[in-house]
């Protein structure tokens, strides 16, 4: 079991500096090759014919290209003989840009990608919904937050529910947790007593070991919301990385994701390693 091959989504505009490093830590623990990608829309403002005027096509093309350039250069400056391999792709597009990197996900065993912006504080031309790339790129996402500067690995908390999504996000997260120093396996507990849950959480640590991955268990009293309860006890025990399940809604909601992912998603401090 293995992850050979990183697929990270890069934000045109601004330095992804944090994010690379992040990349460089996973790719050298894993022995990993890494593809950079890009995409964004171009200039969509019409006149009132209908046409756009041909400065404003060129000037819009040649800051997108101007941006791409950028993001490549330190794609390759933070990366190089940190990985396997480097390769880039870029798309300038009209179509949803998650489309090209759920499409791009097919080369790649884990996509990583900075965390999830509210639409108005960022350009919708470049922007990425990573709730729909998380639930439909077919690919385990690892979401970085804004202000990371690498990932140590120093101690892992797998946000466990006895559901499909966090069996398929534990199977996919096995590479990145055998390098992890310490692991710990949570589950918050709704019911009266926690036998059942510590029944839960022994199976899978025996199921861990046999990987090679000796994890501590516990359970964790329902006070609220699960996520509240699931980012606490990451911070008492300072986790650097979380591996949940990604859960959706109806399309008649938007796709917005529930509870504990959503959490992960919009208010990342530590990396989060998702599957749906």
């Amino acid at each position: 079991m293995s992850l050979p091959t990183l697929l990270v989504r890069l934000d045109l505009g601004r330095s992804n500096a944090g994010l690379l490093k992040v990349v460089g830590d996973v790719a050298e623990r894993l022995g990993a090759a890494v593809v950079g990608a890009v995409a964004c829309q171009p200039v969509q403002m019409l006149y009132g014919d209908g046409f756009l005027a041909a400065e404003v096509i060129e000037q819009d093309r040649a800051e997108i290209d101007q941006d791409i350039a950028k993001a490549e250069a330190e794609f390759q400056a933070v990366l190089r003989g940190r990985a396997q391999g480097l390769e880039w792709r870029s798309l300038v597009t009209f179509g949803p840009l998650c489309e090209f990197f759920t499409r791009e996900a097919r080369c790649a065993d884990l996509v990583v990608t900075g965390p999830a912006l509210p639409a108005p504080l960022f350009d919708t031309a470049r922007h990425v919904d990573v709730g729909d790339l998380v639930m439909q790129c077919g690919r385990p996402v690892l979401v970085v937050p804004a202000e990371a500067a690498g990932l140590p690995l120093k101690q892992a908390l797998v946000g466990w529910k006895d559901t499909r999504e966090t069996r398929r996000a534990l199977m996919d997260a096995v590479p990145v947790l055998q390098k992890a120093e310490q692991v710990m396996v949570a589950e918050v507990v709704h019911e009266p007593d926690g036998a059942a849950a510590r029944g839960r959480l022994a199976d899978v640590a025996r199921w861990l070991a046999r990987h090679g991955i000796e994890a501590e268990t516990r359970t964790v009293k329902s006070r609220g919301e699960d996520a509240e309860r699931l980012s606490a006890l990451a911070a008492e025990i300072n986790a650097d990385l979380i591996v949940a399940g990604a859960y959706g809604h109806s399309r008649m909601r938007e796709l917005v994701l529930g509870g504990v992912t959503y959490d992960l998603l919009l208010r990342a401090s530590r990396c989060a390693l998702l599957s749906h």
